[in-house]
């Protein structure tokens, strides 16, 4: 986790701190189920709630431990018993290091998600609110980067509102996903312990039993958290590059807001650069790169080894804490995006009205001609005017082989900029209901 792109809310939930007071729930809540099976004493299973509920735990002295029994969850177990005392015999009765490490680390994905979720609705109501302000702002639409035919920003905004939609709901889904418990002792087969003790810790750790394990919660569950957040990233991504082609000079249809005393470059100081796109582009890098170990993590020998367990510890807190600042980040970039409708305009005419061209090519083809001389007839007019050799409308109504088939009037009805808006309102309407 770097600092610069970390927000505490995210952070808290990997801190050492957090995950031994994980660890302290998941063992006492599995001694409160077995002292009513009657395994241990009920006393016992007390005084380690008495004794340890409210302790901060010394994680230096945590680490002082592990570094002579080179095991985390043995040296968390030897320091919590110097805090209970002789019952603390009774804890992690039947469970094995897997039990409490797996289901730490997806009570801990659930918190994630759970901020994750709450940065997506931020993400989505600054979609909606721009995209409502901008819904007949008309813009040209490019295909490979070139002018294709005239959209508006709202449906540009809308688009990634549908797309952050179907974001939230794959967040949702990966979150039950991988929302599961595992209690079930060294190789899954509860030898050692009753599966209601699962049971019992799952439902107070907001959790599901895992129907079957081996030694650990398997990672075929986690493979699917981290590529729903692979997938989030890229929407972000997509995203941030339509923001920073908006805002090259050449084009300037919309700008990063620029704040007072910011400054764009250490030499030239008139530059306005799109830093915070540039910015989601890189940090949805790094979390995709999650991906991959997360999906090479689901192959591990027999009932288990610890080959998963380097990469999640990294991939883990990383690629939630980077998430959850990109999205954040996006948000803001998003409600105080600049829009330069007049900007939109001047581009939409900057081709001389080629914009219209398939208009004209279908026109022709209800006027009887074929649509490979349509689109002959079309196309010759279309591109001297690339060139900058002319007025597509006026060479049009030039063409004598064109007039055989469309008066000066039908052509110029083909150039109408409100034809290729006449469906905003149904779109929005799919998009984002009756509101």
């Amino acid at each position: 986790m770097i600092p610069r792109y970390t927000r505490p809310e995210m952070a808290s939930i990997w801190e050492p701190q957090t995950r031994f007071n994980i660890w302290f729930e998941i063992e006492a809540h599995a001694a409160d189920a077995l002292a009513e099976l009657g395994t241990i004493p009920k006393e016992a299973a007390k005084t380690v709630w008495a004794k340890a509920k409210d302790v901060t735990f010394d994680v230096a002295r945590i680490d002082a431990i592990e570094r002579e029994t080179k095991h985390d969850v043995i040296a968390f177990l030897t320091h919590l018993a110097e805090i209970v005392g002789p019952e603390a015999r009774f804890v992690h009765q039947g469970m094995t290091s897997s039990d409490v490490l797996d289901t730490c680390l997806n009570v801990q994905l659930t918190r994630a998600a759970d901020l994750l979720l709450a940065d997506l609705d931020k993400v989505l109501a600054a979609l909606k609110k721009r995209a409502f302000e901008h819904k007949m702002t008309p813009t040209i639409g490019r295909s490979h980067g070139i002018h294709a035919e005239p959209v508006t920003f709202g449906l540009k905004l809308a688009y990634a509102y549908a797309e952050f939609t179907r974001a939230k709901e794959r967040l949702i889904a990966a979150r039950k996903e991988v929302a599961t418990c595992a209690i079930s002792g060294a190789v899954g087969t509860f030898a050692q312990i009753d599966p209601r003790v699962e049971e019992h810790v799952a439902k107070a750790m907001g959790l599901v039993p895992e129907p079957i394990s081996t030694q650990v919660i398997p990672r075929d569950r986690h493979a699917m958290y981290f590529s729903v957040l692979g997938v989030i990233a890229s929407s972000v991504e997509r995203f941030a590059v339509e923001i920073r082609h908006m805002q090259r000079t050449e084009v300037l249809e919309a700008e990063e807001f620029f704040s007072e005393g910011q400054k764009g470059s250490s030499a030239m100081p008139h530059k306005r650069n799109p830093v915070l796109s540039e910015n989601l582009t890189g940090l949805s890098r790094m979390v995709r790169a999650y991906v991959t170990p997360a999906l090479e993590n689901v192959v591990l020998w027999h009932e288990r080894d610890i080959s998963h367990s380097s990469a999640e510890r990294m991939m883990a807190p990383d690629a939630t804490v980077t998430l959850d600042f990109a999205l954040v980040r996006l948000a803001g970039l998003i409600d105080k995006l600049l829009v330069y409708p007049a900007n939109m305009q001047k581009n939409l005419d900057r081709l001389g009205g080629l914009v219209h061209s398939q208009r004209v090519l279908l026109a022709l083809t209800q006027k009887g001609a074929s649509r490979e001389d349509a689109y002959k007839l079309v196309q010759r007019n279309a591109m001297p005017v690339w060139r900058g050799e002319g007025d597509f409308l006026q060479l049009l109504k030039g063409d004598a082989e064109v007039k055989k088939y469309l008066s000066d009037a039908e052509i110029e009805e083909q150039f109408d900029l409100g034809y290729h808006l006449k469906h905003v309102d149904t779109i929005f309407k799919r998009v984002f209901g009756e509101s």
